[in-house]
């Protein structure tokens, strides 16, 4: 679980409106949204029956 020292910022009613991070938590929530999408993907490949690859011809077929 990662852990986030945020801050709220309140309208005049007390309501929470926008979030500040600390640039390294909001780099971390970045980090595993991705890794999230990537197990989505992952997941929905196996659903649809695609074909998977395994990552080394993957990455030469998009050529890196």
């Amino acid at each position: 679980m990662i852990e986030i020292k945020e801050k709220f910022i309140v309208d005049e009613n007390g309501n929470r409106t926008d979030v500040v991070l600390p640039i390294k938590d909001y780099e971390k929530l970045l980090n595993e949204l991705e890794e999230i999408e990537e197990v989505k993907a992952y997941d929905n490949a196996k659903i649809k029956n695609d074909e998977v690859l395994p990552f080394e011809d993957a990455m030469k077929e998009i050529g890196l």
